[in-house]
């Protein structure tokens, strides 16, 4: 499949307009930016937004993106994308995009780098556990893409602009669009009535939109950036061949699809006050969904251990926790690691951290985990409990070539 390239129509266009400076301008300006707190204007050599960027990537829990599954849980393998890979991933490509928009790019790097920083341990499957289990004892729901701006505008009271958490709330790049368009937000008033829907109304936290064309340029991003390193990584664990997959006009490489993607936004959006596809590319995209969910997700090789293993350690996680909370135990480590901690930072706050409904600094704990920390922590509260996780080594497949006699491992044939 070869590379889509803009046509020589625009790209002349987009050429005489920027050294005319003449094209149209549908960005977010500095200017624009609306903060909770001292909303002045920013100086010259850090703009607000590039503010925004900064607090982020300095904020406690950007580190943890790095142990949190991005698809494939329990697998050693440094090839397949992690968290922190795919915010970064999301960020280049929106960027890519932006530039050639006349976006705002340090808008679009905020909200990109920033829009996974709520997720749960354990990808997508970690999220509907916490939501299963915040569910039945609250009534409300949990989406990640609302926590995360809960973890940069209330954990961590980092006075973030609305665009930029407005951006992160509508990220979700599970649900594609034929057109993106901003949809009007002017106050945290506003924005906080959003939200509370969310936790709410059931489906809620989809319908939720940026309010600027950088924040929906990163929600595309995000679908562009793990629809083919999806695949990518499913092939890297042998878990599925490329040949599988239907042809289409988007390519069948991870390069080729982005590339492709990203070529007919440019070309369909430029100038206008909206981000789109044309009709045979925005198809393609919803086929290669549905087959990254029937091929990968559905049957990635994991889930199995999550559902009997993971998602019982987690809700026994969750009760522990929650009992320790409300008997106020000292010693527990959702006090010691994670109350105090969030204390212990230096931003301003009206009210100290972990006063409020029990459920909720539970679920700020367990979404705030990475793996690893996850299965530690079970082992630490519950030392004899007979659930056990075990990760697919770097050398699973030799193991199996040496073969097993009686369930032992032989060592001495040649591998």
């Amino acid at each position: 499949m070869a590379k889509e390239q803009l046509s020589n129509e625009l790209s002349a266009r987009m050429e005489q307009e920027k050294n005319a400076r003449s094209f149209a301008d549908h960005s977010c300006h500095d200017t624009s930016a609306i903060r909770r707190h001292h909303n002045k204007p920013a100086p010259v050599w850090r703009p607000n937004f590039a503010k925004d960027i900064d607090r982020i990537l300095y904020s406690p829990y950007y580190n943890r993106y790095t142990d949190k599954t991005q698809v494939f849980s329990l697998t050693k393998n440094d090839d397949i994308t992690r968290r922190s890979l795919h915010v970064q991933l999301v960020s280049r490509i929106a960027r890519t995009i932006g530039r050639a928009l006349n976006l705002n790019l340090d808008l679009i790097e905020a909200i990109a780098l920033g829009h996974d920083i709520g997720h749960t341990p354990f990808a997508h499957c970690g999220e509907v556990y916490l939501n299963e289990l915040y569910n039945s004892h609250t009534g409300r729901f949990f989406n990640h893409n609302i926590h995360s701006a809960r973890v940069l505008d209330k954990i961590f009271p980092l006075n973030l602009t609305l665009q930029t958490l407005s951006g992160i709330a509508g990220h979700n790049g599970e649900i594609e669009l034929a057109e993106y368009h901003p949809v009007p937000l002017k106050s945290f008033e506003e924005f906080e009535a959003e939200l509370e829907k969310a936790y709410t109304i059931k489906g809620y936290a989809n319908k939720i939109q940026p309010n600027t064309l950088e924040g929906n340029v990163v929600r595309i991003s995000d679908i562009i950036a793990y629809l083919g390193k999806d695949r990518q990584d499913a092939a890297s664990i042998k878990m599925v061949d490329n040949r599988q997959f239907s042809d289409s006009i988007i390519g069948g490489i991870n390069s080729e699809i982005i590339n492709n993607l990203v070529v007919n936004i440019i070309e369909n959006s430029y100038g206008h006050p909206y981000i789109k596809m044309d009709a045979e590319h925005f198809q393609a995209v919803q086929t290669f969904k549905k087959e990254n969910y029937a091929m990968i997700y559905a049957t990635e090789p994991g889930r199995p251990i999550l559902n009997r293993v993971v998602k019982p350690m987690m809700q026994e996680i969750y009760e522990q926790l929650l009992e320790d909370l409300i008997q106020d135990k000292q010693s527990s480590p959702i006090l010691l690691h994670h109350v105090d901690y969030v204390n212990q930072t230096s931003y301003p706050r009206e009210v100290r951290y972990g006063k409020g409904e029990p459920n909720q600094i539970v679920v700020d704990y367990i979404a705030s985990m990475t793996d690893d920390y996850l299965i530690d922590l079970h082992r630490y509260l519950f030392p004899n409990s007979n659930y056990y996780v075990e990760y697919t080594g770097y050398f699973g497949d030799l193991y199996e070539q040496r073969g097993r006699i009686s369930g032992q491992l032989t060592w001495d044939e040649p591998v």
